[in-house]
């Protein structure tokens, strides 16, 4: 596995950042936020949960994490009740990736190779900037820090704090005039100066329209003359009839989705062996684990790994394997972990 599932679910590596930036950069904020700011910063936050799903725009953006850098061009289109989404890789493999509704179609014209999923089924990780859930406010604490610019426009900048060692602080960038997103900061354990940039992610050129074109569905469909077409199945469950119990999971984290889907897709014609894909989410943070039984066929070892604000911990569980992958510390991940219990 690599960093939030990339190698199947190409959907997380949409995430963009813009170093240019320094967050000390930002206009200068009361230190402790009045009634009004509180509210205003609620505010705030509802319309960049709007504008995640609303807004209609294009633009490139870069995501930089683990010493790694990756950019993308961007489309998104709101058209009804409709969503149109399109994504290009500008770098590494030729990835793209369009949506319209819950329907993804990702592609990779090198290998003339295309895959179909349903999003409901993908970790709920967006194509497009993240619209934070309000319940993150009960573990995160939202200060409003000042004003700043990304990608030439105005952005009201703001922190989510943690309210306990469970999770990563977020500084977040959200556009004055629209509310979307233009970036947003992973930051590591610390305090002020001193706390580590982990990942940061932003557009570094945007155009936001009111207006989608005329031609919006047709754009978010691709020509698929001469690939090779893949519909991974998967199937919805719950962990209790795999045979499988959560104890005392870590607080904060809820079960969003349970299914059974394969991991890898086969190239020979033969069918993948499904693995068990539960999905967790605190409102801001996203943690997937999944259970596969052990095989001698398929090798594995434990192991624990970072790359930017992505945790990976691969460990045995008698006879199955068990990872989590997750923009949470370490140690958050053990205790998921550690909160499954084999049931029968």
């Amino acid at each position: 596995m690599v960093a939030r599932a990339r190698a199947w679910l190409p959907m997380a590596a949409v995430w963009v950042c813009l170093l240019a930036a320094a967050p000390h950069a930002l206009a200068q904020a009361p230190a402790v936020p009045s009634v009004t700011q509180a509210r205003e910063a609620r505010e705030w936050l509802a319309r960049i949960h709007d504008a995640a799903r609303r807004a209609n725009y294009r633009g490139t953006m870069v995501l930089a994490a683990g010493g790694a850098m990756s950019s993308s061009r961007v489309w998104h289109y709101c058209v009804g009740e409709a969503t149109y989404e399109r994504m290009e890789a500008l770098d590494g493999r030729q990835q793209r990736i369009y949506r319209v509704n819950d329907e993804v179609q990702t592609l990779w014209p090198q290998e003339r190779m295309a895959v179909i999923e349903r999003r409901d089924t993908l970790t709920p990780v967006p194509t497009t900037p993240q619209a934070v859930d309000p319940l993150a406010l009960e573990h995160y604490e939202l200060k409003r820090e000042g004003l700043a610019r990304v990608a030439g426009r105005d952005a009201q900048v703001f922190t989510l704090e943690p309210r306990d060692g469970l999770r990563f602080a977020q500084r977040l960038w959200a556009d004055r005039a629209s509310g979307l997103m233009l970036r947003a900061d992973v930051l590591g354990p610390g305090s002020g100066a001193r706390r580590p940039l982990l990942e940061s992610a932003a557009f570094s050129e945007i155009e936001i329209s009111a207006k989608p074109p005329a031609d919006a569905q047709a754009q978010a469909v691709p020509r698929l003359e001469g690939y090779r077409v893949q519909r991974p199945q998967a199937q919805r469950t719950q962990l209790e009839a795999e045979g499988w119990a959560l104890v005392r999971p870590p607080a904060g984290f809820r079960l969003t989705g349970c299914v059974k889907r394969p991991l890898e897709l086969p190239t020979d014609g033969s069918v993948a062996e499904p693995v068990l894909q539960a999905t967790f989410t605190d409102g801001l943070a996203q943690v997937s684990l999944f259970i596969e039984p052990h095989s001698a066929r398929r090798p594995r070892t434990e192991m624990q790994a970072h790359q930017g604000a992505t945790t990976t911990l691969v460990i045995r569980r008698q006879d199955h394997w068990i990872t989590v992958v997750g923009d949470a510390p370490a140690a958050t991940l053990k205790l998921l972990a550690g909160a499954l219990e084999r049931s029968r």
